[in-house]
């Protein structure tokens, strides 16, 4: 079954079958491997992507139900010079990871919700990436960071 959606800037059509999910047509059939499987159940975040965006785990989508979205990946925050996006730097200045993991669930789950609010204290951020599991960090940084990123994004 063919589906058109936009990922990371860039119009594709993929042929799949229909009980395909969103996370597998991204890994498997575009090679966006920085969308990680973690828990295939939408519990631990490691899957987040934009749809739209919105913060949505693409391991509870199916691949049909994004036809015609703009998808964003892990892949398509960094600019084509390889600079990258200030939620990125963000992490990496603010050591908000470890193994890394769940970092791209994690700055994509930031990056959605630092796009709709404006103020963001550490209870509001606390919130947003509650979806989202880290079996490495205390979450201390990672709350600093989108705290971080949230600034570096308004400026």
């Amino acid at each position: 079954m063919p589906v058109t959606l936009t990922v990371n800037g860039q119009a594709v059509t993929l042929d799949a079958a229909p009980n395909t999910l969103l996370v597998q047509a991204l890994r498997e059939h575009l090679q966006l491997t920085g969308t990680h499987v973690g828990c295939d159940t939408a519990q631990c975040g490691a899957c987040t992507v934009l749809m739209n965006g919105n913060a949505i785990k693409s391991c509870n989508v199916l691949l049909a139900q994004a036809q015609g979205a703009e998808i964003t990946t892990i892949e398509g925050l960094a600019s084509a010079d390889g600079t990258l996006h200030p939620m990125q730097e963000a992490f990496k200045s603010c050591h908000g990871l470890q193994c890394g993991f769940c970092t791209p669930g994690m700055v994509m789950a930031a990056v959605g919700f630092c796009q709709k609010n404006s103020a963001v204290d550490a209870q509001d951020v606390r919130h947003a990436l509650e979806g989202n599991l880290c079996r490495c960090t205390g979450y201390q940084n990672i709350v600093l960071a989108v705290q971080q990123g949230a600034a570096d994004m308004k400026a």
